[in-house]
């Protein structure tokens, strides 16, 4: 068998958006089920479009979402002059043509086929005749020469056997008057030479595909194997837009999701392995294949992202949920609390309080929210409802309480929970009546993880403090 090489390949006009995400994300997944390579090109021939921030925040969305590529990212505008070699040797076999139509008769062709009805294709006045005929100083663009009869075929694994009447092609062209090449001949090219054998793109590019193939077939090359893929739509069946997640990768980074918990969600949009929804990077890397695709477009759902999420933060180890808050903390909303004040002591306190936090949390942010009692200053703010919360008969239960606190020999989780009990049994009381005011007391919230956790994490020490602090207002 062939060796597999795919190739992820975006234009650098903006930041890596959520479908070209799930685009990489299938074919670095099917590189590896084939222990192939997976290439990026950066299809940057378009310079005026061109944006050199656009290509590192390109690299930096693939590399946090964990997709390596083999070798150097190529630049498909460096490879001018091959592109041009190519169309040279189009020229020579004659399965290309200079064309010198000018813009005031491309418009006549364009006019003429909207009032009769037809889309507007170059009607090939220039295919046969002798470039002596050109006229004088007329810069010319080059086409290549499409067949005219029967049919062009794409043998897709996706959406099967898709015909293409030839006569619904024009002959399109493949190097512009200035001498750059078009997109859709130096795509061809470029995958022939870097050895492409997989094409997996969205089904947006079906008809790109019937058109490289006349170049391929032109060219005596092998046609790539063909994998176009739905698209994504938003969850009301729409055109992905902004407010249904057509956002770059960076603004998942920055709404505290975690990147694991992203690959599965994109990787279940237009795919599926059985009935399975919740799978590890290898298991989709064993079992990712064509026969799991889906032909129609796959709906976006944050919903169902955020609890998948949720569902990976509750299962990850402590430390890595510690490690992956601290490389967004410059950027979420309610890192920059943590940030300021992340000292050794801290971090070791919030590994400590990551049992009690994962367990409410659906994003990094929830974290972060959760965390922040470990991390505010003395005296804290109460927020509203802590402070309906701490009222008189509250705060006499709090003073109540703190001799017992106090005494309590060996603090840990256990020892705390056994003292407030203790106590509320004591007072005839119920467990509520006293862990709501220890809650508001010790973190300044009205929500917050389970009050033993917190008295845990904080110590004897800070514990105490605080609620004293709250005795004296």
């Amino acid at each position: 068998m062939t060796n597999v090489v795919t190739r992820f390949a975006p234009s650098p006009t903006g930041y890596l958006h959520i479908g070209g995400a799930r685009t990489a994300l299938f074919n670095w997944l099917y590189s590896r089920a084939n222990n192939g390579k997976m290439l990026l090109r950066i299809e940057d021939t378009d310079r005026a479009r061109y944006n050199e921030v656009a290509v590192e925040a390109i690299k930096d969305g693939l590399s946090w979402l964990g997709l390596d590529w083999d070798g150097e990212p190529a630049s498909q505008f460096e490879r001018s002059d091959r592109h041009r070699e190519v169309v040279k040797q189009l020229l020579s076999k004659g399965a290309a043509y200079r064309c010198y139509a000018t813009p005031e008769e491309l418009t006549e062709m364009r006019e003429k086929a909207k009032a009769e009805g037809r889309p507007p294709r170059y009607d090939g006045r220039w295919r046969d005749r002798d470039a002596s005929e050109a006229p004088k100083d007329q810069p010319s663009v080059i086409r290549i020469k499409a067949p005219r009869e029967g049919e062009i075929l794409v043998e897709d694994q996706v959406q099967g056997l898709v015909r293409f009447p030839a006569k619904d092609m024009d002959d399109f062209i493949i190097l512009r008057s200035d001498g750059t090449p078009t997109y859709m001949h130096a795509v061809v090219a470029d995958d022939h030479d870097m050895g492409v054998t997989h094409v997996i793109r969205g089904d947006d590019h079906l008809t790109n595909a019937a058109r490289q193939t006349i170049i391929y077939q032109a060219m005596g090359w092998k046609v790539p194997v063909m994998a176009h893929i739905p698209l994504i739509h938003g969850s009301d069946g729409a055109k992905l837009s902004k407010r249904h997640g057509a956002i770059g990768v960076e603004a998942y980074r920055a709404m505290g999701y975690l990147p694991e918990a992203l690959r599965n969600y994109l990787v279940r949009l237009g795919w599926a392995h059985g009935d399975d929804e919740i799978m590890s990077t290898e298991e989709m890397t064993k079992w990712f294949d064509f026969e799991g695709m889906n032909k129609a477009a796959a709906r976006f759902d944050f919903a169902k992202l955020e609890n998948l999420n949720g569902h990976y933060i509750r299962h990850a180890e402590d430390e890595h949920l510690v490690k992956s808050l601290e490389s967004v903390l410059h950027e979420i909303d309610g890192g920059e609390l943590l940030k300021n004040n992340m000292t050794a002591k801290r971090r070791n306190q919030l590994a400590e309080a990551m049992p009690g936090l994962k367990e409410r949390a659906k994003t990094l942010i929830d974290l972060a929210n959760g965390a922040a009692f470990l991390f505010s200053e003395r005296p804290l703010q109460l927020d509203e409802k802590a402070t309906s919360i701490l009222d008189d008969d509250a705060r006499k239960s709090l003073g109540g309480i703190i001799p017992l606190l106090k005494d309590v020999s060996d603090w840990n989780l256990e020892t705390v929970e056994a003292t407030v009990r203790q106590y509320t049994e004591q007072q005839g009381l119920k467990l509520g009546r006293v862990a709501q005011p220890l809650r508001a007391a010790l973190t300044g919230r009205g929500v917050s993880p389970g009050v033993f956790d917190v008295l845990s994490v904080l110590g004897r020490e800070e514990s105490i403090a605080r609620i004293e602090d709250q005795l004296t207002k």
